[in-house]
């Protein structure tokens, strides 16, 4: 175990004793660290100390035919630092080796995990492949910076993609650094889309239906070659339900007698209960049946739920004039109702199954719509 002073020079003209297969030369300078020489006339800078638990490491700084002598003694002190303050600097370079791409945390951990619960989790599998994998997919996670996802978000928008679009890939971006952070993965120790803040979508939409447009839309839904069109917009416009809900809906979630539906998964993740009216139970009565067939609004050809019923959705309300309102646009106009009945925010809420009652608050000016319609009334006898 020869112990010198290790310089370029001495570098440059150590030799294997003959005999040998490999010598370790350590330098007098940095404590552990090492030149190992060998018969082939190869060598290598290591630096060999003990780790927390007092085992022996040796780290490998590089080969003398790709380090300069100097870098390598460099390299060597900073290594010394970091095992003084109880670092392992042979651990840590595993571990930097075990830093999983952003498509493995994708198709490993993520994706089989949203799939046990999130019911859209393709929505999910979309962004992924058509936005995040295309940018990060080779990327290691700690290779990801701020900057680069935020000129993702400002690429995406420069293609025209919608702010709303934008912001839900940038929230995936952060609950996935944030899983991984959790599953005490390699590399995601600090998110780097934290600091990346959602941008105001400005598309906050309301539209409801007065009476003659809902007659109009009554009209035209009735002539429909979708003959279950025409139960579907009056339940979901009864029922303030999703259409997603009512597609879905099954025979023994209703309670006729109680006059209640049990909604077994909401978009919450909860069941939820809505109150079924006259109105609801007339058109149940007026439902066609088929045997074995589970489902209230089966497609009538499969049995099955409906997939879409866009393309006769999309005809019967540019028939009706109304080629601006959207199917989710029932629901608003259920809540419209019955704020303008003098139902209160908080029934509204209920009935909509909203987790939170700020949800329901945009239809706050309407109560105060009615409102003043009560008082112009009352004030009129005074006129």
């Amino acid at each position: 175990m020869p112990t010198v002073q290790l310089s370029s020079q001495f570098v440059a003209t150590a030799t294997c004793p003959s005999g040998k297969r490999k010598v370790d030369y350590y330098d007098t300078l940095v404590t552990g660290f090492i030149l190992e020489v060998r018969a082939t006339g190869s060598a290598t800078y290591y630096l060999r100390y003990r780790d927390p638990h007092d085992r022996q490491c040796q780290f490998k700084i590089g080969d003398t035919k790709s380090v300069p002598f100097e870098r390598a003694r460099q390299a060597a002190f900073h290594a010394r630092t970091r095992v003084v303050l109880g670092e392992s600097p042979q651990e840590q370079k595993k571990l930097k080796k075990s830093v999983p791409t952003f498509k493995e945390l994708a198709e490993d951990h993520y994706l089989p995990f949203v799939k046990t619960y999130k019911r859209s989790w393709d929505c999910d599998d979309s962004l992924l492949r058509n936005h995040l994998l295309p940018a990060f997919g080779s990327k290691r996670l700690d290779e990801i910076t701020e900057r680069a996802i935020s000129d993702m978000q400002q690429d995406m928008r420069s293609r025209g993609y919608a702010k709303g679009t934008c912001n839900r890939v940038l929230v995936l971006v952060k609950y996935m650094f944030k899983l991984a952070k959790k599953w005490n993965l390699p590399g995601a120790q600090d998110n780097p889309s934290e600091g990346i803040k959602l941008v105001d979508p400005q598309n906050a939409r309301e539209r409801y239906l007065n009476a003659q447009e809902t007659q109009r839309l009554k009209q035209a839904i009735e002539d429909s070659p979708n003959v279950q069109l025409k139960h579907i917009v009056a339940l979901l416009l009864l029922t303030g339900a999703r259409k997603r809900e009512l597609l879905d809906a099954k025979w023994e979630d209703f309670d006729v007698e109680r006059r209640n539906w049990r909604i077994p998964m909401s978009k919450s993740g909860k069941a939820r209960h809505v109150p079924l009216s006259t109105a609801v139970l007339e058109v149940l009565k007026s439902l066609p049946r088929w045997d074995g067939c589970p489902y209230v609004v089966p497609n009538p050809q499969t049995r099955k739920p409906f997939k879409s019923v866009f393309y006769s959705w999309n005809t019967a309300r540019k028939e009706a004039g109304l080629a601006d309102v959207r199917m989710h646009d029932l629901r608003h106009s259920m809540a419209s109702n019955l704020v303008n009945s003098g139902r209160s925010i908080y029934e509204v809420s209920k009935i909509l199954g909203h987790s939170q009652i700020k949800t329901s608050q945009r239809y706050a000016h309407l109560a105060h719509e009615t409102l003043l319609a009560a008082a112009d009334a009352a004030s009129s006898t005074w006129m």
